[in-house]
């Protein structure tokens, strides 16, 4: 079986060919979010070049399925993480590729290469743990009810899991349950495990490691910051904003629908990633906060995630509260690797985040109970 994956879109394509592999320069990845940045990657398989209608380019990488999961399981996470969490991430975005497939959003392609779909970088994070790990699991993909589950994943939950509908269409899917999940808190790490820091250093890509509060977090804005944030995030005149105010919250937490008040404009939007693009100038980690509006703050200055912004002397500022790192429907992957350095294996890890599925290996047709 074999995935085309777009790479990116740019006025022109710069690559290079080598003897086995193709390079591509000037990659974006994270595109929108807090660690949006340019890399080189190097990728093996077929390298197709389209022209666009508007006079772009866009690179295709058609490339063996299992293949493509190797790159992936090492672009998500580090090649060094724990096996079991490398089996347990190499079913669920086979899974998920199977899915995306037979159903593509992209036109051209089956899937893209950054978050929107599955991080894909190429090989030059790749060794030959990750490689085991996906043979090791050949053929298996999660399903519920004989259909091939649709497995979502993010960084960090911030203590519980989310539903579907808070997320995406309003409906249940039952395998995405809200689960209390301990595992991606540092309190439980340092309790559990010798040696934390070397689980997520284990773990995380380099760009990753610069998230350090990625189950609690905290960003502050002044008011006439906040005001400039959500007009050129919404592209509308809100005015002087006055009030932002919860409306739903999901199972863990996460707001789906929010309501800003402002002396120009009013408008309840959702759901969490909206709420989560509006209110930041990249992406807040989550939609799992509370808010305050407070006064009185004296010359500092102030991180928002990465950007760094002076603040005047009393000014009244927006200070949103929060948890995790991502939508939070399936599984946590910090929590997963937790879950694997504590010993625990792939199918008890699959079983807690998609419960009430069946480990199916579509070349055996055994199955195994996610309960």
């Amino acid at each position: 079986m074999r995935i085309r994956v777009g790479i990116l879109t740019a006025p022109r394509i710069e690559w290079e060919q080598r003897e086995k592999t193709f390079v591509l320069k000037r990659v974006r990845i994270g595109i929108g979010f807090h660690w949006d940045r340019y890399e080189e990657q190097e990728f093996m398989g077929e390298l197709t070049i389209r022209t666009n209608p508007d006079g772009t380019q866009t690179a295709v990488n058609t490339i063996d399925l299992e293949d493509y999961l190797c790159s992936v399981i090492s672009s998500e996470m580090r090649s060094d993480s724990p096996m079991e969490l490398l089996k347990a991430h190499a079913v669920i975005s086979r899974s998920w590729a199977i899915r995306a497939m037979a159903k593509p959003n992209h036109e051209g392609f089956d899937v893209c290469a950054d978050d929107h779909c599955q991080r894909y970088e190429g090989i030059r994070r790749l060794n030959d743990r990750a490689v085991e790990a996906v043979r090791a699991t050949a053929g298996q993909v999660l399903t519920y009810s004989g259909e091939v589950c649709d497995t979502r994943y993010y960084k960090c939950c911030g203590g519980r899991t989310e539903i579907w509908r808070t997320c995406w269409e309003d409906m249940d899917v039952p395998y995405i349950r809200s689960v209390e999940c301990p595992y991606c808190d540092p309190a439980h790490m340092q309790r559990t495990l010798p040696d934390s820091t070397a689980v997520l250093r284990s773990c995380l890509n380099d760009y990753d490691l610069e998230t350090r509060d990625f189950h609690d977090w905290q960003v502050t804005y002044t008011e006439e910051q906040l005001d400039a944030i959500v007009r050129n995030k919404s592209g509308i005149d809100f005015g002087h904003i006055t009030a932002i105010e919860p409306l739903h919250r999901g199972a863990s937490g996460r707001i789906d629908r929010l309501r800003i008040t402002g002396t120009k404009h009013t408008e309840i939007i959702g759901k969490e990633l909206k709420i989560r693009l509006w209110l930041s100038p990249s992406c807040l980690y989550s939609s799992w906060f509370d808010i305050e509006h407070q006064s009185a703050i004296h010359n500092s200055q102030f991180t928002i995630h990465n950007y760094q912004l002076p603040m005047t002397n009393h000014q009244s500022v927006w200070v949103l509260s929060g948890h995790g790192w991502g939508h939070g429907a399936g599984l946590c992957q910090i929590g997963a690797a937790v879950m694997a350095a504590e010993g625990k294996s792939y199918e008890e890890i699959l079983g807690f985040y998609y419960p009430g599925t069946l480990l199916n290996d579509l070349t055996a047709n055994d199955q195994t109970a996610n309960d």
